[in-house]
């Protein structure tokens, strides 16, 4: 496959050359387990333990909806042991409010109280172990399509000692999930080997564009953040992700780490619809020309036909 090919490529000219230095972090959305509602307590909890095994030794951040937490009426203590899981595992948790709302969808006053909604469990949990809550990221990365929302809900945030945890990586992985949780449903093994290997390599891809637009925009490369979900499709692939990453020369840093990046307080007067990377953000914001954001990778018609959606 052509991952794998790739990956022996690169080997060989690891041998050859010094590899550059780059920095990511990796944060991982909508903790505990994207997946609740297709698959049984049996199967979700060994591939939540895969990806937090492929996780090891390196500083992610989980985003947590506490909605998750409940099933039905009740708290969920095996849900909530995940997240415990996280924890003892030396990664952070934020707040990713309880039920995924969106901001472009509802009113200033909801979505702060489902902000509220989402750290009804999370901060004891992190209290006990003398953490902070600190974190916060926007579901769909949607922020505000006006000024006087978003500065609202900037203050909000910074009233409840909350940091904004932006993306620069955004893709379409959510595709790759729903299509693979079919190939898993279907116990069609030769097509979930096809879409983990063609996953890696569009992800891959994104990574590569995002290296070049901030090239272009900053003249030098920045610490990426790239931006996951908790899903079977990452418990089965993220492995092999994390490889092609690390053969591309990138460490893996904490969130505080990349946020320290001079780059991460450049202005952003994005105000559209869409829920896209601080790195086009910022370069809308400049007014780079139409021809900066050409070339980015998309997923695949035949995983879009295989997800059934009409495109990222």
């Amino acid at each position: 496959m052509r991952v794998f090919l790739w990956m022996a490529l690169s080997l060989g000219v690891l041998i050859a050359h010094a590899v550059q230095a780059r920095e990511m972090v990796i944060t991982v959305d909508d903790l505990p387990w994207v997946e609740f509602a297709h698959g049984t307590r049996s199967e979700i909890q060994p591939r939540h333990r895969r990806l937090l095994s492929a996780l090891k030794g390196i500083p992610a951040i989980g985003f947590v909806n506490e909605a998750k937490l409940v099933d039905g009426a009740q708290l969920s203590l095996w849900r909530q042991q995940m997240l415990i899981d996280w924890l003892d595992r030396g990664f952070e948790l934020g707040n990713h409010t309880d039920n995924h709302n969106d901001l472009h969808q509802v009113p200033a006053e909801q979505f702060e109280q489902s902000i509220l909604r989402g750290e009804r469990y999370l901060r004891p949990l992190l209290g006990q172990r003398q953490q902070a809550l600190r974190w916060f990221r926007h579901p769909y990365l949607h922020t505000g399509m006006d000024a006087a929302t978003r500065e609202r809900i900037t203050q909000f945030l910074a009233a409840h000692d909350y940091q904004v945890a932006p993306v620069t990586v955004d893709n379409g992985e959510w595709i790759y999930a729903r299509a693979y949780l079919l190939a898993l449903q279907q116990r069609d093994r030769a097509l979930q080997a096809r879409l983990r290997a063609d996953y890696v390599d569009y992800m891959l891809a994104k990574v590569v564009f995002f290296e070049d637009a901030a090239q272009r925009q900053f003249e030098r490369e920045i610490p990426q953040i790239l931006l996951i979900h908790a899903n079977a499709l990452n418990a089965d692939a993220l492995p092999d992700l994390l490889t092609v990453l690390r053969i591309r020369g990138y460490q893996f840093i904490a969130l505080a780490q990349a946020l320290a990046d001079p780059a991460y307080r450049h202005d952003d007067q994005f105000f559209g619809r869409g829920g896209i990377s601080w790195l086009h953000r910022w370069a809308l914001t400049d007014q780079f020309p139409k021809s900066h954001y050409e070339g980015e990778p998309s997923v695949p018609d035949w995983v879009l036909q295989l997800a059934g959606v009409d495109g990222e």
